[in-house]
């Protein structure tokens, strides 16, 4: 409850002060964008002449900024002005609003906080930047846990507009609402969340890496040819495992074993063995110059896709659902590939399918198993295409299948059967759990697309990317591998299976009297 002795101040005064502890990576943002924001800004670290070093740091950041002409000179001057130093956190009683951005250990936060509800009045509000610990647990450290609430921000603090809005369950309204404000005139775009393990953005990203690695340990395909799958049609900038290396495997996998122990082993977010053994033998990526991909003075080793082959089918027959269908048609009719009407007089047999493995598939299809393939079009045609094969399937026929779907050049990928193929079977995961965080009300469905475009740079946020395949598609896929595991890791969230039922989009909010 919120002590009645306070009256919420205006966020939006010119004379808002904002104090920093901790001024590492993360304070420095911060200190930059708030600066920069119009904010005046006091910042405080407990290592002697870390503050001053990060006060010369930002003012630095601020002058390039100039010389690329994204800030005025004298905008500059006056932001550079507004950075100051406290000797200690008694320094930053006179704030509005203090960002604790310390190491990230609970008992460390909880110790800072306890101090600065000591030194600070009681209408100071005190965030904390944390990406992972519970607000709630940190707030509790305090006596006045009302004006306690987290204020997330991306790394790097400049260039990642997002930030997180995430009120304990403690905390008044109005702290939420000025967070918001604040946030707005560091230039930020805010989304509000509930105090959840990851809040929203670290939560969607138990899908897009964790599914990719189950396909990869299955040998379904391989990391390079999932990389190639998921840039391609569906628009990722990066793929799950060259993202991998790029964070940091030691820094990835503990945020996954993480969020999958605070969800008390929830097996949509399960981690997979492959992953730890990689942590466990120093293999990080990037930095260790050696993960998924091999480096060279810092830079990706490109894996090469197979060559197409030069053989070709004489006809081939075309199933599969029929929207699919049509389309395989007509980019195989453009390629000048002939089609037989009926599967006996073909030598290949090609499906498009949306949801079931090809083994699955062919026990309602009049298909030969030696002589089908399934194909993926569910994002369109563009390249790398996805061409799937069965233990049944002849590799000559594979051969001539390959060399059908790569006939206009665009190259192929050829994985092994899987209930969705590697695109589909992805994407559906984290519509999926974009889903459950909006049946769990843990942020609105706007926030949940927000999060994700700008904290992970997806091409699409999971709800709107639902909505763009199809609800009842994405349901499809799903239990389709629900259906094939037999495990719960595939279960459709409540939000989608009844969106999906109803034909609602899957941005459409709850329905209350």
């Amino acid at each position: 409850m919120t002590d009645a002795s306070v009256t919420p101040w205006d966020a939006s005064r010119p004379d808002l002060a904002v104090g920093v502890v901790g001024t590492g990576a993360m304070g420095r943002g911060i200190m930059q964008v708030a600066a920069l924001g119009g904010l005046a800004v006091v910042a405080y670290d407990a290592k002697a002449g870390a503050a001053d070093a990060a006060v010369a740091y930002v003012a630095q950041m601020i002058g390039r900024l100039v010389e690329k002409g994204s800030v005025a000179k004298a905008a500059a001057d006056i932001a550079v002005a507004r950075l100051k130093v406290a000797a200690g956190l008694e320094d930053l009683a006179g704030c509005h609003l203090v960002v604790e951005a310390a190491v990230e250990r609970l008992d460390v936060k909880r110790t800072i906080f306890a101090e600065l509800d000591r030194l600070t009045p009681p209408s100071t509000i005190l965030a904390s930047n944390t990406s992972s610990l519970p607000i709630t647990a940190i707030a509790a450290a305090t006596a006045r846990p009302e004006r306690v609430a987290g204020l997330h921000f991306f790394n790097p603090v400049p260039l990642m507009k997002l930030v997180e809005v995430v009120p304990g369950l403690r905390t008044a309204p109005w702290v939420t609402a000025a967070l918001v404000t604040i946030a707005r005139r560091m230039t930020r775009e805010p989304i509000v969340c509930a105090d959840s393990p990851g809040f929203v953005v670290n939560h969607i990203g138990r899908a897009y890496v964790p599914e990719a690695a189950r396909i990869q340990s299955e040998g379904i395909a391989t990391h390079a040819e999932i990389d190639a799958v998921m840039t391609g049609a569906p628009g990722f900038r990066m793929g799950p495992f060259a993202l991998l290396d790029l964070i940091g495997a030691d820094v990835s996998v503990s945020v996954m074993e993480s969020l999958w122990s605070q969800f008390y082993a929830e097996p949509m977010y399960a981690t997979q063995p492959a992953l730890r053994l990689r942590v466990d033998g120093g293999l990080y990526g990037q930095k260790t110059a050696a993960g998924w991909y091999g480096y060279e003075g810092g830079k990706r080793k490109e894996v090469a896709l197979p060559a197409t082959p030069q053989a070709r089918p004489r006809s081939v027959w075309i199933g599969g659902e029929a929207s699919e269908a049509a389309k395989l048609a007509n980019l195989l009719g453009a390629a000048g590939v002939a089609r037989a009407d009926e599967p006996e007089t073909a030598d290949v047999h090609m499906l498009a399918l949306v949801g079931p493995c090809l083994a699955e598939a062919l026990d309602d299809i009049p298909a030969d198993p030696a002589r089908s393939v399934a194909v993926d079009l569910l994002f369109g045609p563009a390249g790398p295409r996805t061409l799937m094969v069965s233990p049944a399937t002849d590799p000559a026929v594979l051969a001539m299948a390959h060399g059908a779907l790569g006939a206009d050049g665009t190259p192929v990928v050829v994985i092994n059967d899987s209930p969705g193929f590697v695109a589909q079977r992805i994407v559906a995961h984290i519509v999926n759990v974009g889903c459950q965080i909006a049946q769990r009300a843990i942020a609105t469905p706007a926030d949940i697309d927000t999060g994700a475009r700008l904290g992970l740079s997806y091409p699409a946020g999971p709800l709107a990317f639902g909505d763009r395949i199809g609800a009842r598609r994405v349901l499809a896929i799903l239990e389709s591998l629900e259906r094939f595991y037999r495990e719960p890791r595939y279960r459709p969230s409540p939000w989608l299976k009844r969106r999906a039922l109803l034909d609602l989009p899957l941005t459409s909010p709850e329905r209350r009297a």
